[in-house]
């Protein structure tokens, strides 16, 4: 376990530079039993920035692999919608909301893969109206990380559990920049950065991207209405925050029927703790038609069978090649770092400000050329091997990515 000082930089960094808590302001913060320590160093940094309430969801994630194996048939696909009522009204009444990412990747490896399928479809549903609110932004939220023995055990299975905690904990301080000299001057250099690339992309307008590299040759149809996005998001209240610490990236919207191709995931992806590897996917009019892999290819059936548009892209983003995730050498196990390692796509629900929307539900999606789907899942594609072209309304390319670099920068 790192320092009580330590532990509280990290905390701080995230409540100031993640989720730029403002005073006055509510705080609901969400995270596993096992997250105790930085759980409490969280609340102690939100009362000192003048949070009116700290109020903690405190789980056990074994306990939903409990429902999910013993719970009747009968009741498999009712997850009560009640328990989100108190976070939707959180969210109403303007509280800042702040999740840990800290589960064991494996901890739902061996459960019937067909009650789990039905499971977390009804859970994605009872959930909706939460996640609707969150991703059309209508407060600022953080998703951060924190080292928890069972993740460091699937991430460093070769290490002693306490040094494979200890070095989990260090790959994440590593990732969010926390031994910078000046950690904040840092993350305002990095998201200015990524804010000038999501700019010069609007500004270029591009109907389409190429993706080219080993078993990929991918063209994919942007979103008439697309905005590029990247660290620092507005929430409704007038917050400008950064949703995710790490970050990597800048995102938008595919146009969901112009998809066309092939492409080969360049990273394992975990799904509810199945581990699928050598994914090969071919789109044609942007639905994925054949699906390949090497392993673990029904658990992303079972993803793509919860609505009709599922097997849709919600999401394209270009992430540089190498970064602070990257780096590590590690499978994480976790999208939220194994997301901004690499270029990624995600099938499923678009979000609402990559079509300039702050509203989130279905028929705005719809309406404004995405997709609207219950899901949201992030698999990547890029790696030093994968180079990207913005393609213009006539054609014509422009290189934006060689070898996994941004072309202006490798020149």
């Amino acid at each position: 376990m790192p320092s009580d000082d330590r532990l509280q930089r990290y905390a701080d960094l995230a409540l100031r530079v993640g989720l730029n808590l403002q005073e006055g302001q509510p705080l609901v913060l969400s995270g596993s039993a096992e997250s105790r320590p930085l759980l409490r160093a969280l609340a102690r940094g939100a009362y000192r920035l003048g949070a009116r309430a700290v109020v903690v969801d405190l789980h056990d994630p074994a306990l939903g692999r409990i429902g999910i194996e013993e719970v009747r048939e009968a009741y498999l696909d009712e997850v009560p919608d009640w328990f989100v009522q108190a976070r939707v009204r959180a969210v109403d009444a303007g509280a800042a909301q702040l999740s840990l990412t800290d589960a064991d990747p494996f901890l739902l490896r061996g459960v019937d893969p067909a009650r789990l399928a039905r499971r977390m479809q009804a859970a994605a549903r009872a959930r909706r109206p939460y996640l609707e609110r969150v991703g059309a932004h209508k407060v600022n939220w953080l998703a951060l990380g924190a080292a928890t023995p069972a993740w460091a055990r699937a991430v460093f299975p070769e290490l002693a559990p306490d040094e494979a905690t200890e070095r989990l904990w260090e790959a994440i301080f590593a990732t969010v920049r926390l031994d910078a000299p000046d950690p904040e001057a840092a993350w305002r250099d990095h998201v200015a950065a990524l804010e000038a690339r999501a700019a010069a992309l609007n500004r270029a307008r591009f109907a389409a991207l190429v993706f080219e590299g080993p078993g990929t040759e991918l063209r994919v149809g942007l979103a008439q209405r697309h905005v590029w996005k990247s660290a620092v998001a507005e929430a409704q209240n007038g917050v400008r925050f950064v949703p995710n610490l790490p970050t990597e990236e800048v995102f938008t919207a595919p146009d969901p029927e112009r998809v066309e191709g092939v492409v080969t995931s360049t990273r394992p992806l975990n799904i509810g703790g199945t581990l699928v590897e050598g994914l090969r996917v071919t789109f044609a009019g942007g639905r994925a038609v054949e699906l390949e892999a090497a392993r673990g290819l029904e658990a992303v059936r079972a993803v793509l069978a919860t609505d009709a548009a599922a097997p849709r892209l919600g999401e394209v983003a270009l992430v540089e090649t190498p970064n602070p995730v990257f780096d590590r050498g590690r499978l994480f196990l976790n999208t939220l770092y194994d997301e901004n390692a690499s270029s990624h796509l995600a099938f499923g629900r678009a979000y609402p400000d990559t079509l300039g929307l702050t509203e989130g539900d279905d028929a705005a999606l719809t309406a404004a050329g995405g997709n609207a789907s219950t899901v949201h899942l992030d698999w990547m594609i890029g790696s030093p091997e994968v180079d990207v072209w913005g393609e213009r309304a006539d054609g014509a390319r422009v290189p934006l990515m060689k070898r996994g670099r941004w072309a202006d920068a490798a020149r």
